[in-house]
């Protein structure tokens, strides 16, 4: 068994590096032909030796939403911001207010984030929430007009670094968009608009970086 598990770690090593998203052990065990597939239980040792060969190094084995992917470490994330960004990317108050509000109160619909922000949501921001692949449309609310429910991604739990949605700060911890701001590694824009919710253009990355990216 020992040597099965090593011999099945470096092709996961290798599949999770080129992946184009986080590897499921399902995905992983499809890779292999009908009768050579590995069990589980096979598969889950070899992630496990894998964790273990990167302990202590600069880069790790991450479970993201059921899937795998290697990347440099959390604690390494100030230079590699430095390494891949020119100047700090920053948002608007509200589309971090708006994209919060989904985050922990999903499935939402757009007038419920009104409601709760007490002013309208720009279509703009829907639209760039959308674009970047952090929310999308979960369903309808069963009331009249049928609005649209939102929730969050895989794709916002891979940018931000979360396992799932349980990993999102304690909301009695967040007493202002600040708070939001720094547990999800975001920067806001320093000018805000005196009215309406105006889009900052850059986008800004995850507290750590794959390493296939």
């Amino acid at each position: 068994m020992a040597e099965q598990v090593s011999d099945l770690k470096s092709i996961i090593e290798a599949a999770v590096l080129v992946a184009d998203s986080p590897l499921s052990i399902d995905r992983m065990i499809a890779m292999f032909s009908e009768g050579a597939q590995p069990s589980r239980e096979i598969v889950n040792e070899a992630l496990k030796a894998l964790e273990a060969d990167y302990a202590g190094r600069g880069i790790e084995l991450k479970c993201i939403d059921k899937g795998y992917r290697i990347q440099s470490r959390e604690a390494y994330s100030p230079w590699i911001k430095k390494l891949l960004e020119t100047r700090p990317p920053r948002y608007s108050r509200a589309l971090l207010e708006t994209l919060a509000i989904i985050a922990y109160r999903q499935p939402v619909t757009r007038g419920e984030i009104e409601e709760i922000r007490g002013v309208a949501v720009s279509t703009d921001i829907i639209r760039t929430l959308l674009g970047r692949e952090w929310i999308r449309q979960v369903g309808h609310r069963d009331i009249p007009g049928k609005p649209a429910l939102f929730g969050t991604t895989k794709g916002f739990l891979e940018h931000f670094n979360l396992k799932s949605l349980s990993e999102l700060p304690e909301l009695p911890e967040l007493r202002d968009t600040e708070s939001i701001s720094r547990e999800l590694n975001l920067s806001l824009s320093l000018e805000e608009p005196p009215q309406g919710d105006d889009v900052a253009s850059e986008e800004v990355g995850s507290t750590a970086t794959a390493v296939h990216e």
